[in-house]
This record gives structure tokens, sequence and C-alpha cells, in this order.
């Protein structure tokens, strides 16, 4: 099976210090919808794996969640891409869960459901907890310069073999060959 899993934001869609509390505060990058489209096209199950602490701290609930995700879902369709299923960890880092990245548990969880090992499948995000979760369960990190990226790429002590690329849109163009 071919997989990539995505975090949401900074990578899909802009992100914001105050958290996307609302559909209207959710806003695709250039090129990223596009580029699942391409990734679709060229056979990978596209899932994302997102934390959202948002919940676990009150700024918004389910309802508002799902409602987020229904118009990534419905922009993703315009562009002639899916997403296959979005995994998130509701918790507040304080809650200290297992799911919460950069802990794997969303990704042990994605490699279970699906019945595929991690090794090798590209986990692309723009922080360092997305790629210390990848490199927990042997999962290829890629980092992209988009959302905190340029940060994170600063702060320096990326996983080991971590590629690195300008933006979704150029992963793809690497990842999907």
């Amino acid at each position: 099976m071919k997989l990539i899993v995505l975090d949401r934001d900074g990578v899909i869609n802009h992100d914001s210090d105050a958290f996307i509390k609302s559909p209207a505060e959710w806003r695709p990058i250039t090129g990223s919808l596009n580029a699942i489209a391409r990734l679709n096209q060229a056979g990978f199950h596209v899932i994302v794996a997102t934390n959202q602490s948002g919940i676990g701290r009150g700024f918004f609930d389910m309802t508002t969640l799902n409602a987020i995700h229904d118009k990534m879902h419905k922009a993703l369709a315009q562009a002639g891409g899916r997403i296959d299923a979005v995994y998130f960890c509701p918790h507040a880092a304080a809650d200290n869960c297992h799911c919460r990245k950069p802990k794997p548990g969303m990704l042990e969880d994605i490699a279970h459901r699906l019945n595929t090992p991690m090794a090798a499948v590209p986990v692309v995000g723009d922080g360092l907890r997305d790629l210390q979760a990848a490199a927990a369960v042997g999962a290829q990190p890629v980092l992209v310069l988009t959302g905190n990226g340029k940060k994170t790429q600063r702060d320096g002590g990326l996983p080991p073999g971590t590629r690195v690329f300008a933006d979704l849109a150029a992963a793809v163009d690497a990842l999907a060959e």
C-alpha cells in the first residue's frame, strides 16, 4: 500500500498561534490541495494525523472540529483530491497521552488499523514533534518549510534522514515519482 501521513496545520492549511478555531479560519496553503490530488492520482492513501489540543483546552469542540474538517474535505474534492482518514489527538500537553505527537500513538494506530508497517512511510510535518513521531515508528520524516517549518529547521535537532522541502507541493513532486 502506498501511504503518506500529513500533519494538518502548517502543511495543508495556514497555521495560527491562536489555533484554527472555526471553519472560517481554515485557509489552505497555496498548492497544498492540488498536491494532495496528485498524491491520490499517484495511488497514495493520504492520512492526516494532527494534534488538536484546542479541544482539550476548551477553545473549540468536536462539532467545530468536524465542521473544519468538512470544509477541508469539500475544498479537496473541488481540487480533485481526498483524504482517506483524519486521526487527531484532542488532548492538551499536560494530559501526557500516548497519541499526542511527538509520541507515536497516532502513527501506531494508523499502522494497526491499516495493517501496514510504517517503515519508510513519508510523514510530512512542519514541526519537530511531527518528525520525532515519524522517527519513533521508523517512518520517513519530511519537513516542509511552511507553517513553523522554517523555525523548526533553524532550531535544528531534526531526526537523521529528515528530508526538507519548501512546501507540500515540492515534497509531492519528489515523493510521488
